[in-house]
């Protein structure tokens, strides 16, 4: 992905242990008693508010769980200042997510008043059948995401528009966000560009080609299978759009902000840039000026009656409304319900509650992994491992389970990589096998997880609850599942000569 780039946590080093002078180590069930405390709390947050637990409920259940993890490291010895030292390094770690939350917001706000987000939608429905309309998006995604490396970038230009046109034609938005989704998360990781197909493979100790061939064995298959069940869905869906709302709302873009191939130029800015791997964040923020540019050539007249202030002279007003777009979002007003709702959106405003939900998730998996709590628990699930297809299992465990209590899908490649990186030496498998584990596992599952960075973000901007796009995400659910049963049944899994008692740093 390139939301972040965390290329210095990438070489690997040997795993210390919990020990020494101040500390008291932690137990197992000092290390369990958080999780345990988490999972009920998100559980009956869950329950009690449904998909709407991720805009305050689940924030509080982090914190809390948070404040007994920081009890027992009190217990054990840390003091706050150690502590207080994790939590901060645990959040500047995400910091590069939240300004890119920041900047995706001011984009959409102004791609939609410049006309690009409705050309998008515009050019969507008219060419988009809606049998295989998520099958089609999840193909989309899949090239682009390939051809650039980022699965954010892809959702938040390209996804954006593709659920503009579903819930326009009156197709299920949840089941696009998981398609979407799919299609990003596989171009992403096969795409030599993103940064966890680079980080995996350093982590691991093995070149980044050897790994994206070994990768094929797991991907391939799960994006057959996933593009089966969209066009399964799609063929199988009961939608029957309806001529005259279909007709209204072409009318109705077409009239507003008359769509045309110059106003996708913002779109082809920031494609170009993520090609030739510039950072994310100068790429969103160059995309959002080329949005406020197209807005200010050829919405002027849009952009003066957003600004809504008849006292100010025309080109004031103009700034005004690109300033307003950009912080508080874009309010349509065609007089269409629906295609307002559908064009209502951006602004830097509209991510405060998803940088509240990484903020917070971020402050648990600090002080988790601080207090030496998250690396108990993974010396415990390595206790458990009693052959190569285990260990393997183990990875994938890992990776999943640093997903969900660290809130960062770099910490999940990281720190399990660098754990399990001796014990697959020492058992003859070769690093790839490994780099393909924590791939089909962190970066797999992390837009699964309501408080991840890049569930919290998929969220954001797609506008579809991460529990509500959760089931229909095929490819992310289905790959882990394959690269556990190869390891089970021990299919394509290369080795090399088993290495012994060699330091990480000796290995690779």
């Amino acid at each position: 992905m390139s939301e972040n780039n965390h290329s210095e946590q990438s070489e690997p080093i040997a795993f210390e242990p919990l020990e020494d002078d101040k500390h008291t180590p932690a137990s197992l069930l000092d290390a369990l008693t958080p999780i345990i405390a988490l999972v009920l709390m998100l559980t009956t947050a869950v329950y009690l508010f449904s998909s709407d637990s991720s805009y305050g409920a689940n924030q509080i259940a982090l914190i809390m769980a948070g404040c007994i993890a920081l009890i027992i490291g009190w217990k054990n010895g840390y003091s706050w200042a150690e502590m207080e030292q994790g939590i901060v390094r645990s959040i500047g770690f995400a910091t590069g997510a939240l300004l890119i939350l920041f900047t995706v917001g001011s984009l959409i706000g102004t791609w939609v008043l410049s006309g690009t987000v409705p050309t998008m939608i515009y050019y969507g429905m008219l060419v988009l059948n809606p049998e295989y309309f998520y099958a089609a998006c999840c193909l989309l995604c899949a090239v682009v995401a390939i051809s650039i490396g980022s699965s954010w970038t892809v959702a938040g230009t390209l996804g954006i528009a593709l659920v503009g046109v579903a819930s326009a034609m009156g197709l299920n938005v949840e089941i696009t966000a998981g398609a979407i989704i799919s299609g990003a998360y596989f171009g992403d990781k096969m795409s030599p560009m993103s940064d966890t197909t680079n980080l995996a493979p350093a982590v691991a100790g093995t070149d980044i080609f050897s790994h994206i061939r070994h990768m094929v064995w797991t991907t391939a298959p799960s994006i057959i299978i996933a593009m089966i069940g969209f066009l399964i869905l799609g063929f199988n869906s009961q939608v029957t759009v309806d001529n005259n709302n279909f007709e209204t709302t072409l009318s109705l873009i077409d009239t507003q902000f008359n769509p045309g191939v110059h106003l996708l130029l913002p779109l082809l800015v920031v494609l170009v840039l993520a090609y030739k791997k510039m950072p994310a964040f100068p790429t969103v923020i160059i995309g959002t000026i080329a949005g406020a540019v197209c807005a200010a050539l050829f919405q002027f007249d849009n952009v003066v009656k957003f600004a809504n202030d008849d006292s100010l002279m025309p080109i004031v007003a103009l700034v005004k409304g690109i300033w307003v777009a950009m912080f508080n979002g874009y309010t349509a007003t065609t007089g269409d319900e629906v295609l307002d709702n559908l064009l209502s959106r951006g602004g830097m405003s509209s991510m405060m509650n998803t940088v509240w939900l990484i903020l917070c998730a971020m402050t648990f998996g600090g002080i988790m992994e601080v207090t030496g709590l998250l690396k108990r628990i993974l010396q415990s699930i390595l206790g458990l491992v009693k052959s190569s297809g285990s260990l393997i299992l183990t990875t994938l465990a890992s990776g999943i389970g640093a997903n969900l209590i660290t809130a960062d899908q770099f910490i999940a490649i990281v720190l399990p990589g660098r754990m399990l990186k001796v014990e697959y030496a020492k058992r003859g498998l070769a690093p790839v096998n490994l780099s393909r584990a924590l791939e089909d596992s962190a970066t797999i599952t992390s837009p699964l997880i309501p408080w991840n960075t890049c569930g919290a973000y998929m969220a954001s901007t797609l506008g579809v609850a991460t529990i509500a796009y959760l089931p229909y995400a095929f490819f992310n659910l289905v790959c882990p599942l394959i690269s556990a049963a190869y390891a089970k049944y021990d299919f394509k899994i290369e080795r090399i000569e088993p290495v012994e008692d060699k330091p990480a740093a000796a290995i690779g």
